[in-house]
This record gives structure tokens, sequence and C-alpha cells, in this order.
């Protein structure tokens, strides 16, 4: 854990050392190009994560190797006409900021280590994770259907079968997950106070003042909401909508986005680029919504058993998690250290074709709701067999086909784009 936290702290810590070479180029890939910062933080973490020696000269030569890769990649999806969509950047950035605070602790120990809120974070991260995307996208393209024969699978086995060890104990699950809507008594609650801070502000209250005092974004609060200068692209599509179409010194009426009411006032604009700040009031759950949903959840369960209809029905119709409401609810095949404890206590009680009573699940500090599971298949732990696991066996040849594929292909990107190392 210290570990991480020390790879957190060296990848999102603006330190002076860094700012002090921060205008070294140390390699120029088509438009794009690596700062002797970026490599310095990049062999740092990978080292931090593997308890490798960064002042290792492989080392750096094997990362800089790698984000010269990216870089290419990104070229190569600008010529391919590889395009992500806000929503898209917006829930990976969400996810990972989730992944971080379930790895440290708090949502305030990411903030206080950074010196900024999440929400700031992701606006500083956005184009990078965009280019990210793109680059990966063109990979999983290029190499997300390569096929493998069984001859192939076979083949791999008989020549690593004496590394592959042992399969731990794995549990296939499905779920249905509730995530508790505010009721519109909280909801209404929650404008009507966000309409008398604009009533106090059309009185001649003083924005910064009741933005410290009243706004629930604590990134911006303590600045007086002030948001910074922004690019398009940045906000919230129904933020930004309001915020673009004020002038100066304009405030707008109470605005409804993802994570509450705003009131935003325009300070600057200059091209596409806004300086704003904004109160926030956020829609908070209650008790009665939490009762509502596990009382569904409930009677789904009850519904199940009794034969109404299958878990894959009610997960389609009625489960949050949009990804495996497609599926049925299928969460797919966990090993028994991939379970997080709170989830390994709830399965492992389980007997197969068994459904849980509805239980709370935590996304993230702020972000949680209730969920029913049911425990397909437990498979123990057991020596790698290429009749018991050949599915296993089979993702471990296909991974090692598509590496050896994208490296020939890679190797030719470099011979046609320009790239150039200045150390």
């Amino acid at each position: 854990m210290k570990k991480l936290f020390l790879a957190f702290v060296i990848i999102f810590n603006q330190s002076a050392s860094a700012q002090e070479v921060l205008d070294k180029i140390v390699a120029v890939i088509d438009n794009e190009i690596i700062l002797q910062s970026e490599l310095e933080l990049q062999v740092n973490l990978f080292a931090a994560q593997r308890n490798l020696n960064p002042s290792d000269k492989e080392l750096r030569k094997r990362v800089l190797d790698e984000m010269i890769n990216n870089k290419l990649l990104y070229a190569q999806s600008l010529r391919d006409s590889i395009t992500i969509t806000y929503e898209e950047v917006e829930m990976q950035l969400d996810n990972q900021m989730n992944y971080f605070i379930q790895q440290y602790g708090s949502r305030e120990i990411v903030e206080k280590t950074y010196g900024m809120s999440i929400e700031r974070i992701k606006r500083e991260f956005r184009e990078d994770t965009r280019k990210q995307m793109a680059a990966e996208r063109l990979k999983q393209m290029k190499f997300g259907s390569v096929d493998i024969t069984r001859r192939e699978v076979l083949e791999f086995y008989e020549n690593y079968k004496d590394s592959l060890g042992l399969i731990p104990e794995k549990f296939e699950l499905s779920h249905i997950f509730i995530n508790p809507k505010a009721t519109e008594k909280v909801k209404r609650k929650a404008r009507e106070f966000a309409e008398s801070l604009l009533d106090s502000l059309k009185n001649g209250a003083d924005f910064a003042r009741l933005a410290e005092k009243y706004s629930e974004d604590p990134g911006s609060s303590s600045q007086g909401g002030d948001l910074g200068v922004v690019k398009r692209g940045v906000f919230y599509p129904e933020f930004e909508a309001a915020a673009y179409s004020l002038k100066p010194g304009e405030i707008s009426t109470v605005v409804e986005s993802p994570v509450g009411y705003h009131i935003i006032e325009l300070i600057d604009r200059k091209g596409e680029s806004i300086n704003s700040r904004h109160i926030l009031i956020k829609i908070k759950n209650d008790e009665e919504a939490d009762l509502k949903a596990i009382e569904l959840l409930t009677e789904i369960r009850d519904s199940i058993e009794r034969g109404v209809n299958t878990f894959a029905f009610f997960a389609g119709k009625y489960s949050d998690d949009v990804e495996t409401a497609r599926l049925g609810g299928k969460l797919g095949n966990f090993e028994i250290g991939q379970l997080d404890k709170s989830l390994l206590d709830q399965v492992i009680k389980l007997k197969v074709n068994e459904i849980s009573f509805p239980k709370r699940l935590q996304v993230d500090k702020t972000v949680y709701g209730f969920h029913i599971i049911k425990l397909h298949k437990r498979t123990p732990e057991h020596i790698a067999n290429i009749d018991q696991d050949y599915e296993d066996i089979k993702r471990l040849a296909q991974f090692q086909k598509r590496e050896w594929l994208y490296k020939e292909w890679i190797a030719d990107i470099r011979g046609q784009i320009y790239w150039k190392i200045n150390i």
C-alpha cells in the first residue's frame, strides 16, 4: 500500500524539480513531444510499483520506448480517424478516480495529495486520457479479434504447462444492482435551496462568499467557486451550454447536471476558453430511497425463487449496472483473490445457483447502491490442465499471439511516422 501511495505522489505532485526540466524535450513523435519531466515521472512510477531502481539505464530506455509507442499509436489513430466522445472520456476518468480512492483510502487523501479536487484532477488529465483511449482503441480494433486455433492453444500448453502453476479457486457470478434514486422531495429541496441562493445573488449577495459557505464542490468552494480558465469540452454539456451562453459578469439560472444544481457566473471568455465560477448544490440520497431499493431487490429475489422469471430477465429489466444488465447481470469469473473482503464474505456463503439477500455495495466514497448476487459455478483450486482450463489457457495463448503481432505492427509504424530521441 505504501508503494502504491508513493507512486501516486510521484505521478501527481507538481514538484519544483519537475518544473526545472519542464522545457527539455527528450523525444519528438509526429506532432507530439515527450518532456524530460514526463519521462522522470513515468520512470519513477514504474520503478515504485515494481520495487526497481529508477536510475537503471535499461529501465529508463524501456519506459521511454513504451511512451514513444503510445505516441505513435495516437498519431496513427489520427490518420485512421479514431474518435473518442466526451462521455467515454468522462466514464474512463470516473473509473480512474474511483480506483485511486479505493487504493489510497479516501477521496480526501487523493485531493490532499494532489492539492485540488477530484473534479479538477479530471479536468487536468482529460486530454491525456482522450489520447490514451484513442491509441488503445486503435490497438483493440487491430488486434481485438485476433483468432487462435485449437492446435495453437495445444502447442502453447505443451510449451508452458510446467510454468502455468495452480489455478486459484474461482467463482462465476451475476448480480442485480440498484442505485437508490433520490426522491422528488429531496431533489425539490436541493433545487429550492439553489434557487434561494440565486435570489440572494440577485439581491446583491457576494458570489464568492456564498460559494465558500454553501458550494459542495470541494475543489472550488475555497476559491470562491472559481474554476479557472478552461477550454470547451471539459465540463458537463449542461454546464457548458449555460456557461458559454453568458456574457462576462452575467449569472445563470439554476442549471442541473449529473452532479447536482449549479449557479454559474462567467468571469471572462477568450475564444473557446472561459473563466467561470459556480456554486454547486448536490442531490443527496435519503433513507426512503435506500429502503425502496432494498424492497425492490427483495421482491425480485422472491420472484426468481418462485419461478416467475429468470435472474437474467430481472437483471436486464431492473439493474442499474448498465454494462452487466445487457448480459443478464453476468459479472464473469473471479479468482478468490480478485474479490474484496465484503464481496467474498457474501459469495463464500452461497451454494451454487443460490441468490444472496440484498446488501449494500459501496462503489466509491460518494456512490453506493444495493445488489443481490447469484453464484452460478464454483471451481476449487487445482493444477492447470487443458481439459478443465481450456478457455483460460486459450486466453493466455491468444494474448501471446496478439503481443507478437503488435510488435511487428509497431515496428512497421516506426518506419512510417517520424520520431526522434533527443537524449
